[in-house]
């Protein structure tokens, strides 16, 4: 059993942890308001983009001189993953979560003799892969020096991704992050970037609409669709972000209730021994009267 002086000082260790947890589920508490908002800002502009795309791609898909972002390369050997994670850990399973959806898409396309290369954004998700898919690591991008999350961030991303595809280095990009649900449920989402993929109903802008466009959809396609790119990688950033401090909210909660269970068990086992101590004392004080 541990002395007292051992019990008194990992109380006092314990309850040094639970201030630090505490001020952090805090400091995540302020910054996801502001993550959440920026998220939710961020979806209507999204959803309205996708449906233009997918009104003006409607035309166009089958044409010869639809942009190649679009038709693609016309194959699907070499699959490219983009990991979004966060550059911090302490936010639970939020980077894990991600990692493990991306760690099953690459074993299914190698077992299916494809090719797979991975860029990561973030530094957790890069940990994680390196201990067994290192092979298959292209790239990877560092936002913690990045105070304020921006559009030029995701644009930046959105640049390299576009140089290799036109370099012919990937068929099919796909982008994995965790969509913000609520604080304790962030859902680990999978989206493909190139070529251009759209939900079923996205180019559906009104009742039998018809349009005329000028210049002809290909060319707006082709001014259109690379912002398309980098506004899907910015939403999936800004979704990240709210993601990552619900999580770490929701964790730090967790390891204060869990430091102040434990500083109610060492103090009852504290106060036993103490009281142990005291009744072992008195016992040697009446036997030693006893024996004068």
């Amino acid at each position: 059993m541990p002395s007292l002086k051992d019990l008194k000082i990992r109380i006092e260790s314990v309850k040094s942890t639970r201030k630090i947890t505490k001020a952090m589920q805090m400091v995540a508490a302020a910054k996801l308001r502001r993550a959440q908002e920026a998220a939710e800002a961020a979806r209507p502009y999204a959803e309205r983009m996708e449906a233009v795309l997918g009104n003006l791609a409607a035309g166009v898909a089958s044409s010869p001189t639809a942009p190649r972002l679009l038709g693609g390369t016309g194959g699907d050997q070499v699959h490219l993953l983009v990991v979004a994670t966060s550059e911090r850990g302490l936010c639970g399973g939020f980077n894990s979560a991600i990692v493990k959806l991306a760690r099953a898409k690459a074993r299914t396309l190698l077992a299916q003799g494809k090719t797979v290369k991975i860029l990561t954004v973030g530094k957790k998700g890069r940990e994680q892969l390196r201990r067994d898919m290192s092979d298959y690591l292209v790239g990877h991008v560092d936002l913690s020096e990045v105070k304020k999350l921006g559009y030029l961030d995701a644009q930046r991303i959105a640049t390299d991704l576009l140089h290799r595809f036109n370099h012919g280095e990937f068929d099919v990009c796909t982008i994995f992050f965790n969509r913000f649900v609520s604080v304790i449920s962030q859902v680990p989402t999978e989206r493909q970037l190139i070529p251009a993929s759209f939900e079923a109903g996205a180019g559906d802008m009104g009742a039998a609409a018809q349009y005329e466009y000028e210049p002809d959809e290909e060319a707006i396609l082709a001014d259109l669709l690379p912002r398309g790119v980098a506004t899907q990688v910015f939403t999936a950033l800004l979704e990240n972000a709210a993601s990552e401090q619900g999580a770490r909210m929701s964790a730090m909660d967790n390891a204060t209730r869990n430091a102040g269970d434990m500083i109610g068990k060492l103090t009852i086992l504290y106060n036993r021994s103490r009281q142990a101590a005291i009744t072992s004392e008195l016992i040697e004080i009446i036997s030693g009267a006893e024996a004068l």
